[in-house]
């Protein structure tokens, strides 16, 4: 019936796994539990307890193969007809969080639990991430089906005045079901090496291939949380990442996907691009700063993004 798997990498993983455990075999449904070690050095022996667990497997890859690689992989280890990822970093906050994907396991369907944060973490060092988190990945079941929706609108205007359309469905891969016929049709993208936005082209081929999401409130707790020094350098590498997706070629509908990238398009058609790669460089300091603060400003770390995806794109 459910086959659950988790790519972790240096991250511990018992406590999950034996909750999600102890919920399955509570259901008494055929399941699995599938956690691969992505090229990990710490944690790994830890981790290796679960393979005491009834129905549950820990896979040690020796190298780094990629967070779209290792999906497609559990993917293929899989025995049963729907697949249950989520983030390693994850916490389950519901007594019925396995029971409430089971009613979609009987049919063909990419359904969405969303992700939670806890109310009780105030810690300044994360404050970026918290921010962040709470105030664009933290939505409820039918915020979440309020942005599909508008999106639906807004594409329907976009067609009709001869505008190239695009979903930007948000699709994000912490916490997901999908039947396994379905993933086939689709995979990630093993190509994108670097970090960020496979989920957002999984999520345009889902789209593209007519799939719906389903949306669920049915979160997890996002524990592993980056300091703001480290989500700011993940940032970097994400827009990095976009911007050489971007000059590939291959993904022509990015623009429509990501907001970022689309006003970065505008900035060129502008000639401003020269402009704000130096103002980058003059406000870096300033700018991170603040992001690093007890509130950082999502304006500020929007404009931090689009500053530096003209600052990459302007190095030769």
């Amino acid at each position: 019936m459910l086959s659950i798997l988790i790519p972790t990498y240096n991250y511990d993983i018992t406590q999950l796994t034996k909750e999600l455990h102890r919920q399955a075999m509570d259901q008494m449904i055929d399941f699995e539990i599938i956690v691969m070690e992505d090229g990990s050095t710490k944690e790994v022996e830890t981790n290796h307890s679960i393979s005491e667990l009834v129905n549950c497997r820990h896979i040690v890859l020796k190298e780094n193969i990629g967070r779209s690689a290792i999906r497609n992989k559990l993917a293929d280890e899989a025995k049963y007809e729907h697949l249950l990822f989520m983030d390693c970093d994850a916490e389950v906050c519901s007594e019925q969080f396995i029971e409430r994907y089971l009613s979609f396991c009987h049919e063909e369907c990419v359904v969405i639990g969303g992700t939670a944060y806890d109310p009780d973490e105030s810690n300044p060092n994360f404050s970026l991430r918290l921010k962040y988190g709470r105030k664009r990945e933290a939505r409820t079941a039918v915020d979440r089906e309020t942005l599909e929706h508008k999106n639906k609108i807004d594409n329907q205007f976009s067609s009709f005045r001869g505008e190239r359309q695009g979903v930007r469905s948000n699709f994000a891969t912490f916490n997901f079901l999908i039947a396994k016929t379905i993933f086939n049709r689709v995979r990630f993208d093993e190509s994108i090496r670097g970090y960020g936005h496979e989920d957002m082209l999984f999520g345009h081929q889902l789209h593209q291939l007519g799939f719906e999401f389903i949306q669920i409130e049915n979160p997890l707790i996002h524990k592993g949380l980056d300091s703001n020094e480290t989500f700011i350098k993940k940032t970097e590498e994400a827009t990095r990442n976009l911007f050489l997706l971007y000059k590939t070629g291959k993904y022509p509908f990015l623009a429509q996907e990501s907001k970022l990238l689309s006003t970065f398009l505008k900035f060129k058609k502008w000639n401003f691009v020269g402009l704000f790669a130096l103002k980058f460089d003059f406000t870096k300091y300033l700018l991170s700063k603040q992001l690093c603060s007890k509130n950082p400003s999502l304006f500020l770390y929007d404009w931090y993004k689009i500053l530096f995806l003209c600052k990459t794109s302007y190095i030769k």
